[in-house]
């Protein structure tokens, strides 16, 4: 009897053992056969291998359901998700580098129908040339479905349909509560001159009509469109949003008879978002829809009417940190305004005191947190104000004004930043969020006004009792350390990227918590208390604006141009020459995919910010470096350097580089 049962006990668990082990393998489909949308029939034989993306929204996806280990390479406008950062740059969307493309020998290329010459180049090639281009939010599903099955990650796939399916179901719920008669009218600026705008069979137009916005109706198909002056006086939008460069087509036609006689011009609502929410058809679809729409009707969004949830806790999520006096720390994820908020709290077992840079110092505190608001509700709170902010975040997760310590951000908290640094019996840990791409900033040098959300937020935690002395001292340990971590990766002033490294944002916030154990009463730069709180934040920081901004220190030249807001197209002037501009761009994107040139701009950046310091006096090395480098190109003697450079206000040690690269390229292909 007991062999018996001995043996059905053994039989049972070789089944659960199997079923636990299929259920985890992935679903393999392969062969997939598809059309492209250039009607192409493809068949995929097996999971590809050595994937070259040059289209940013498939990219997205790829990286999004798990399958990034493919991705061999992409272009220097793929920046999401931070993993991207890591992957080979065969050049810009427009005109990536054939040979770039070659030396990565990809069984499959994802091109869209702009890339001709990538298509004449590998069409007889034993890789796979694969368009998806989307237009819609269904032509989305569709690629996302898709490239679950090509990659096999179909489970994460579903799992993102889903989500982007429930975020634009809630915007739809929230549109129903509100009049068609108080529907606005959206339209979507784009170009530079002339004024320019999505077609009506875009997915641009489709994500405002889900929005709940209107837009035109030109009867012009296409990605991008002229629009009259005549077509926008009779449109008369009452909103208009933009990205990037729009801000100049804005500043130009904005001030102009029939282009300002507008309602969104009269009453500026004019908005900016970011060119890879705006301008592409991928995963965080809902994401943008949603910031847009509540942007559109902020003074709805606001009142509770139209929610379609009450607000409300509906999952948490707990991590260890080890200290005695912690009695729980966990992310807790709410709906508020029917938007997904999530909730760093750290709960303590007995009350503390704390020192806040928000709130200065707090007595018999229960828990410390830290808040983040997605930009759906960027718009509601700066209406609402910080106070009424606090008290409904307060209200939702169930705590009291008077006993808790919290900061807030606009960075979202699944990227948070967990670190610990020890010495013998001494702890420190420090919880970091950091978002620097909208409102970094160089203290001393930088206008103090209001900015977009960013912010780098700190929560420092010890094992020891820290003084008065020590908690306020040590904030100054800890705010020198974030600087650091800043400086180290040549974060660019938001303000003044060209010349200026970033100090820290507009809005960067900390709390010290005093803590338990032996008592300690200095924190400072000579203190090992000190160092420990400054490796924390350094590493913490670090870590953060990776996972939130995807920022290394070895990222590409192309970003780096970018984060001092240069772009090849904006960068150089119209040649009175024989040398087509567009020939130009792309020459000088395909010679920085060179380590040797990439490396001298690089330099050029050190060099160009210590010179502004005035750390540098004599550039005469300069010069000869730069001619040698325009004559390297070349191939031969140059007597007399142009000035191909549009920006007039370019540093003087940046514009003798770019321009020394670009004249041995006129040279050379002239």
């Amino acid at each position: 009897m007991k062999i018996e049962t001995r043996f059905l006990n053994n039989v049972l668990l070789i089944i659960i053992f199997f079923i636990v082990l299929l259920s985890a393998i992935p679903v393999f489909s392969h062969p997939i056969a598809f059309t492209d949308v250039q009607g192409n029939h493809i068949s995929i034989t097996k999971r590809p291998l050595r994937v070259v993306s040059l289209v940013p929204g498939i990219t997205e996806i790829i990286l999004r359901i798990g399958a990034g280990d493919a991705v061999k390479a992409v272009t220097y406008y793929d920046t999401y998700p931070p993993e991207t950062v890591h992957k080979a740059v065969v050049g810009g969307f427009f005109s990536p580098s054939l040979k770039a493309i070659e030396a990565i020998q990809p069984d499959v290329i994802f091109l869209s129908g702009l890339h001709k010459e990538i298509r004449k180049k590998f069409e007889n090639e034993k890789c796979q040339l694969i368009n998806l281009d989307a237009k819609s939010v269904f032509d989305i599903y569709r690629n996302i479905d898709l490239l679950g099955k090509i990659f096999n990650r179909q489970r994460e796939a579903e799992a993102l349909i889903e989500d982007i399916r429930n975020e634009l179901q809630i915007v739809a719920g929230k549109v129903e509560r509100i009049p068609e008669s108080k529907r606005k009218r959206v339209i979507r600026l784009m170009g530079r001159d002339p004024v320019m705008t999505p077609g009506d069979d875009s997915f641009q137009n489709e994500y405002i009509r889900i929005a709940g916005g209107i837009p035109p109706e030109l009867n012009k198909k296409g990605n991008i469109v002229l629009v009259t002056k005549e077509e926008w006086i009779r449109f008369n939008p009452q909103i208009i949003y933009g990205c990037g460069g729009d801000r100049e087509t804005a500043e130009k036609f904005f001030n102009q008879p029939g282009w300002k006689d507008v309602d969104a011009v009269k009453n500026c609502k004019i908005f900016y978002f970011p060119c890879d929410l705006t301008c592409r058809a991928s995963t965080r679809a809902g994401y943008f829809v949603s910031w847009l729409s509540a942007r559109i009707y902020e003074n709805e969004f606001s009142r509770e009417e139209v929610q379609v949830f009450k607000d409300h806790i509906f999952k948490s999520r707990h991590f260890d940190l080890d200290l005695d006096y912690i009695k729980d720390a966990r992310i807790v994820y709410s709906r508020i305004h029917d938007f997904v908020n999530k909730t760093l709290i750290v709960e303590f077992k007995a009350p503390l005191s704390v020192v806040s840079s928000l709130e200065g110092q707090r007595k018999h505190i229960i828990s410390v947190g830290n808040h983040y608001s997605p930009p759906p509700c960027w718009g509601l709170g700066h209406k609402l104000g910080l106070k009424k902010i606090r008290e409904r975040v307060y209200q939702v997760i169930g705590k009291s004004e008077d006993e808790v310590s919290f900061i807030f951000t606009g960075a979202d908290m699944d990227n948070l930043a967990v670190k610990q640094k020890r010495f013998k019996d001494m702890k420190v840990y420090a919880l970091v969020t950091a978002g620097v791409k909208s409102n970094a900033v160089r203290m001393s040098v930088d206008e103090g006004r209001f900015y977009e959300p960013g912010t780098i937020n700190i929560i420092l935690l010890t094992n020891m009792k820290l003084s008065q002395r020590a908690m306020t001292r040590a904030i100054i340990s800890a705010t020198e350390a974030k600087t650091a971590a800043l400086q180290d990766f040549d974060i660019r002033s938001s303000c003044t990227p060209l010349i200026h490294q970033a100090t820290g944002t507009g809005t960067d916030n900390i709390i010290v918590v005093e803590g338990k154990g032996s008592e300690i009463d200095n924190a400072g730069g000579h203190t090992k208390m000190g160092e420990l709180i400054a490796k924390a934040v350094y590493e913490a920081v670090q870590e953060a604006m990776y996972k939130q901004n995807g920022m290394v220190s070895q990222r590409n030249v192309f970003q780096r141009l970018k984060d001092r807001k240069i772009s090849g197209f904006e960068l150089i002037s119209v040649c009175e020459c024989n040398v087509r501009r567009y020939n130009l761009i792309k020459a000088f994107e395909e010679i920085l995919l060179q380590p040797r040139y990439a490396g001298f701009i690089e330099s050029s950046f050190a060099i160009s910010d210590d010179y502004e310091k005035g750390l540098v006096n004599d550039l005469g090395f300069f010069e000869l470096w730069c001619s040698d480098m325009a004559e390297e190109i070349a191939g031969k003697k140059i007597e007399n350097m142009i000035n191909l450079i549009a920006d007039k206000n370019m540093p003087r040690v940046l514009r003798m580089a770019l321009n020394s690269l670009l004249n041995g390229l006129y040279v050379r292909i002239k």
